[in-house]
């Protein structure tokens, strides 16, 4: 952030909306998603001239969305706008998404004249109230001399200590205002003081506790994705040779070609992730925050283990899980800094206790459906993608089963590879993140692996894609129905299935759909159209492709542990549970 905000101090008279234009360049900033309207109609104009690339999106939520594929795959802060009222509310499921998930984004928003904020004006609505739980911080600007401090703040704070969204919204009649701008402000953030060097002490008893442990495993967490933590990770892993899991969020932060990696943990978690934390005696967690999806029923979650918990955000270490002992500090610096430790120690063979994960991982692989030649598996569709994408594209998923199938089947080796909705769970984040991905990193290949239930929400931002030369690819995983829900339905509501069936007589048309929107529309219906139609996909790289798998209704994820029952209950598929022989250990 200190090298952005480096230039020679120069004072110049703008108008607000240049000054705040100014300000975003002057950061970086390349690209921005939004819709104009009339409260926000100002910045727009200096924007037309600017270095900043303005793409138009058709719902400000697929802006907010877009903000966050951009940001996940960079590194660095998306930025969407949007005018006042409803234009500002629309952003809300996208900041609470990236609240959530912990991502970089700054939202800029038109409010109404500053006299009259408070009468129910006009497209009038109190963003900065709205947002205030869903955001690190909100700026409500009234002052034009307030602008370029604002936006060199709302920068800061996203993206520092625990990365997330930050709201700036900014009256019409300030971004109108002429206002002395000078180059970089000064930040004046007195109550904000991220911990970022762990504690030195702290690590050491680290690499002691490891080294005292029978049957130690690594949660890795999202966390170690944001601080760019993988290749320490890695070091730790390899030296020490200890077990690893990765959350949902955490797909890629180790390669799933690595023997050590057994998976994600879980309400779907493979059999294998699941037994290494309920049989640990200690858990190294990473910048993973224990949320209800890893630990289920949390009096019963890895009930012997204790817990070593390195996270940015202190208000995270305790909140779920007592830890044991408390690191706050950066993932990275962390990991980097075990290494060192770790060589101070003498660290037991553990090879009993992986060879006990090994037969898990070997005895109970995550089921991928049943052998029918007649009917497309939905699992083997995604497995395909991967495989014919390779490990360089990035995967972008909605939110249901298609979602906890790729966190199974697609085969990821490196960080920033693998997008998803994961704190949030938002049905409609694939299309428009994978749109942000592309923009972000343009040489990749980007899927969006979707299920129909999700792509009825967001297609339109693929209108937004051809017009821009954004050439993502969405599959369609279309089992006419809300999918996950009818699992739930299916198991624990009788198979009533109410409000789940989306299609009747194939309406809509995906593929149709798809061809209106300015995409290449494919279709597979048997299996073996499976190949040939990724094929094809793969082949068009000048405007977007949507690809429909038509797919039972009756599909389902396994392994599951069911809502608020303990991880030891873990099912590999109905009426099926596994046997843990615990002599083993």
């Amino acid at each position: 952030m200190a090298n952005q905000l480096e230039s020679p101090p120069k004072t110049v008279t703008l108008t607000g909306a240049q000054a705040l234009v100014r300000s975003l360049e002057l950061l970086g900033v390349e690209v921005a998603f939004g819709i104009p309207g009339g409260a926000i109609l100002p910045l727009f104009d200096p924007l037309f001239d600017s270095s900043i690339r303005h793409i138009l999106t058709r719902h400000e939520q697929g802006a907010a969305h877009a903000a966050e594929g951009y940001a996940q795959v960079t590194g660095r802060v998306g930025v969407c706008i949007a005018t006042s009222g409803p234009g500002a509310t629309n952003l809300v499921t996208g900041l609470a998404d990236a609240y959530m998930d912990s991502v970089p984004m700054v939202a800029i928003t038109g409010q109404v004249n500053s006299t009259a904020i408070g009468t129910d004006a006009f497209q009038e609505a109190d963003i900065r109230g709205i947002s205030f739980p869903i955001t690190k911080h909100s700026f409500l600007v009234t002052d034009p001399a307030r602008i370029a401090q604002a936006v060199a703040e709302a920068f800061h704070i996203a993206a520092t200590g625990r990365p997330g969204p930050v709201l700036i919204d900014v009256a019409k009649d300030a971004l109108a205002s002429p206002v002395e701008f000078s180059w970089p402000p000064q930040i004046e953030l007195p109550g904000y003081r991220p911990t970022v060097k762990p504690h030195f002490r702290q690590i050491r008893e680290a690499a002691a506790l490891i080294a005292a442990a029978r049957r130690p495993v690594v949660l890795a967490g999202g966390g170690v994705v944001k601080a760019d933590a993988a290749a320490a990770l890695a070091k730790v892993v390899d030296l020490a040779q200890l077990p690893v899991v990765t959350t949902l969020m955490a797909r890629g932060a180790l390669p799933d070609s690595h023997p050590l990696n057994y998976g994600m943990p879980g309400m779907h978690g493979t059999v294998a992730a699941v037994g290494a934390l309920q049989r640990a005696d200690l858990l190294i967690a990473i910048g993973s925050r224990f949320d209800d999806r890893v630990t289920g029923k949390l009096s019963s979650f890895a009930p012997v283990a204790k817990v070593i918990h390195c996270d940015i955000d202190p208000a995270e270490i305790g909140k779920n899980r007592t830890a044991d002992l408390p690191i706050v500090g950066d993932c990275r610096l962390m990991l980097e800094e075990l290494v060192e430790r770790l060589g101070d120690v003498d660290l037991p063979d553990w090879s009993q206790w992986r060879g006990y994960l090994d037969g898990l991982r070997q005895r109970y692989p995550t089921w991928a459906g049943d052998p029918d030649d007649t009917v497309i598996q939905p699992q083997e569709v995604i497995r395909r993608i991967g495989q014919l994408a390779g490990p360089d594209a990035i995967f972008v998923t909605g939110v249901g089963q298609h979602q906890m199938w790729s966190a199974h089947f697609v085969p990821l080796e490196r960080p920033r590879r693998w997008l998803t909705s994961g704190g949030a769970g938002t049905m409609g984040y694939c299309v428009p993140a994978a749109l942000g991905a592309k923009v972000g990193r343009p040489d990749q290949v980007v899927w969006g692996i979707d299920g129909d239930g999700c792509f009825q929400m967001t297609n339109q931002e693929l209108v937004t894609c051809a017009l821009n030369g954004i050439p993502i690819k969405i599959a369609v995983i279309n089992n006419q129905s809300l999918g996950m829900v009818r699992q739930w339905q299916t198991l624990f509501y009788g198979q009533r299935y109410s409000a789940t069936d989306l299609q009747t007589d194939r309406l809509p048309d995906f593929v149709k759909l798809a061809e209106a929107l300015g995409c290449v529309g494919l279709r597979a219906e048997r299996p073996d159209q499976v190949d040939q139609v990724i094929e094809q996909a793969m082949a068009v790289d000048d405007r977007p492709v949507v690809v429909e798998f038509i797919v039972s209704k009756d599909a389902m994820v396994w392994p599951m542990v069911a809502a608020g029952t303990s991880n030891d209950e873990i099912m590999i598929a109905r009426d099926m549970a596994p046997e843990w022989e615990e002599d083993d250990l």
